[in-house]
């Protein structure tokens, strides 16, 4: 199971909300670059990068700071947060980005991501947070009016990467993933999920493992002590994952 260190960027900084409200935030680094240079050095085989402003007002202050995370890194990084035209996809793959995900465009046009997928193969991953089961968007403010198991079966046709499930109210909580939510997502589709939200101890990973999740994205948890990056990895190693930490698609372009 592949364990992805998360950068969420705010404001050019490295920080961690509660549930995703602006107002609730703690910075941990004054350079985001700084934090993603440190769990490559802790081990960590990718990053979960999240511009945050971008998700929230589809602001481009962060393109630069993203970019440089990306460059600074011999690892690979997924990256997120207000994607949601071609433009700005094929930007974030350009500037070396292994994966991007989209979300919010994604369950309001199925059929644009379905597109997406398959013109990008392994390198779109599609975020299906969750509140209360009802699909949130446009920075976790709004409910999409449909389901996380029906949006994904919608767009499973579109082969994925992945699906990145977050439970809204328990991300950022160290409160326990919401477990039931990915036995659910993995019970609706073969596509490979990634589980976010709630992590809090080195048992929540060990039991994000044995529900069949292909990934987990650790902030918090990380960040406040909670466990190591080495005890994450250590736990996650004894599952399998379905997803490759880099595309294949990404190493066939570099070794053909």
């Amino acid at each position: 199971m592949v364990v992805f260190p998360a950068v969420d960027i705010k404001g050019g900084k490295c920080v961690r909300l509660l549930q995703g409200r602006p107002e609730a935030g703690t910075e941990y680094y004054e350079q985001p670059t700084q934090a993603a240079l440190h769990w490559q050095q802790e081990g960590a085989r990718a990053l979960h990068v999240v511009d945050l402003d971008a998700a929230l007002s589809e602001s481009g202050e962060n393109v630069r700071c993203v970019r440089d995370i990306i460059q600074s890194l011999s690892i690979p990084a997924e990256v997120g947060g207000g994607l949601r035209s071609l433009e700005s996809v094929e930007e974030m793959l350009e500037v070396g980005a292994a994966r991007v995900v989209v979300g919010t465009r994604a369950a309001a046009e199925p059929e644009w991501a379905v597109a997406l997928c398959r013109a990008m193969p392994g390198r779109i991953v599609i975020a299906v947070d969750a509140r209360d089961g009802e699909v949130a968007v446009r920075g976790w403010r709004e409910g999409a009016g449909v389901s996380v198991e029906e949006l994904a079966r919608r767009l499973e046709e579109g082969r994925p990467a992945a699906f990145l499930y977050t439970d809204v109210r328990r991300d950022g909580m160290m409160r326990r993933p919401h477990f039931e939510g990915v036995e659910a997502l993995l019970r609706a589709t073969s596509v490979p999920v990634i589980a976010s939200g709630g992590v809090g101890s080195l048992e929540d990973v060990q039991r994000l493992g044995e529900c069949g999740a292909d990934a987990v994205i650790v902030g918090k948890a990380l960040y406040e002590n909670r466990f190591t990056l080495a005890e994450a990895l250590e736990v996650a190693d004894a599952f399998p994952s379905r997803l490759p930490v880099r595309p294949v698609e990404l190493d066939e372009r570099i070794c053909p």
